[in-house]
C-alpha cells in the first residue's frame, strides 16, 4: 500500500485511523511522507502522532512514525497481532493439550495468548487469570469460563494492567498452569522492554505450578532490556516450525523440553 494512495483530507479521527492503519501495515513511515499523503502540514501530523503515541499505538522517533519494537519499547498489541499470525496460531494449538478441564490457567498480555484464549472454551470448565484486557474481552460471557481479571494500573501501550495492585493479586493466587510469551530471548534468557511488565511476568511464573513458554521464531532475534527468567526454568517451551534448528538444538542440549508446533495449513 503506497503512501500516495492515501492522499486524502479526512476529519481528525478518520485521519488518526488511516495513519494507524498505514503505519501498522508498513511498520514505519516518514512524517513528511505522511503529511504529503494526507494533504496536511507536518505539524498536524506531529499532533496526530502525539495523540496516537499517548494511546500506546505508535511512536515518533527522529522524524519517523513507527510501530516496530526496540530494546526499550514493545510494539502495540495492534501491531503484534498482525505479526506471524499463522505461527502464533500453530503455537497456541500445540499449547492447548496442556490445558485440562477444571484447571486454573494464567495468560499474560501476549498476542499469542489471544490465540490460545480463543481455544480455551473447548476445555471448559476453566478459571482464567489474566492482566490482558483483550483476553478478558475475548472470554467474558463464555459458558464454563470463570474469569479473574487482575486489577492494577492500566497501560495503554499494551492494553494490560500492571503495578503494585496486580503484583499483590498474583501473590494471593495459585494456578495450575501459566502460558507466557516474551518479546525477546537473549542468551537463552527471557527479556522484556518494560520493568513493570517483567515484574508481572515473574509474579505470574511464581503463582503457577506448571510453566509453559510459547514463542514464535522472531523472539530469538529481538532485543530488550529487563531479564525475567531463563528459558530453562520453564517446564516446556513451544516454538513454531520456522524457529532455527540451531536454537532448538541448543535449548534441548541444555535439557529444555522443546516442542516444535506443526504449521497450521493455509486454506
Amino acid at each position: 500500500m503506497s503512501l500516495t494512495a492515501r492522499r486524502t483530507t479526512p476529519r481528525q479521527q478518520d485521519r488518526h485511523e488511516a495513519i494507524t492503519e498505514l503505519v501498522l501495515s508498513q511498520g514505519s513511515a516518514r512524517i513528511e511522507d505522511l503529511a504529503e499523503a494526507f494533504g496536511v502540514s507536518t505539524m498536524t501530523v506531529h499532533r496526530d502522532l502525539d495523540t496516537l503515541e499517548a494511546h500506546g499505538i505508535l511512536r515518533k522517533s527522529r522524524g519517523v512514525a513507527t510501530a516496530l519494537a526496540t530494546s526499550l519499547f514493545e510494539s502495540s498489541p495492534e501491531f503484534r497481532a498482525r505479526q506471524h499470525h499463522a505461527d502464533k496460531e500453530a503455537v497456541a494449538r500445540a499449547a492447548l493439550p496442556f490445558v485440562e478441564p477444571g484447571q486454573a490457567v494464567i495468560l499474560d498480555d501476549s498476542t499469542t495468548g489471544l490465540h490460545l484464549a480463543a481455544l480455551l472454551p473447548t476445555r471448559q470448565p476453566l478459571t482464567v487469570i489474566t492482566n490482558f484486557q483483550r483476553v478478558v474481552t475475548a472470554l467474558v460471557g463464555e459458558p464454563g469460563i470463570a474469569l479473574i481479571a487482575l486489577g492494577g494500573l492500566h497501560y495503554q501501550w499494551c492494553d494490560a494492567f500492571m503495578g503494585s495492585v496486580t503484583l499483590e493479586a498474583l501473590r494471593s493466587l495459585r494456578a495450575d498452569v501459566l502460558f507466557m510469551s516474551t518479546p525477546a530471548i537473549i542468551d537463552d534468557i527471557c527479556f522484556h522492554q518494560h520493568h513493570d511488565a517483567a515484574l508481572v511476568k515473574r509474579a505470574m511464573f511464581d503463582a503457577a505450578a506448571k510453566r509453559i513458554l510459547f514463542v514464535d521464531h522472531s523472539k530469538f532475534t529481538q532485543r530488550a532490556l529487563h531479564a525475567t527468567m531463563p528459558v530453562a526454568d520453564f517446564d516446556h517451551v513451544i516454538v513454531d516450525a520456522h524457529t532455527p534448528a540451531d536454537d532448538v538444538s541448543r535449548l534441548r542440549d541444555k535439557g529444555v523440553s522443546v516442542i516444535v508446533a506443526e504449521a497450521v495449513p493455509v486454506h
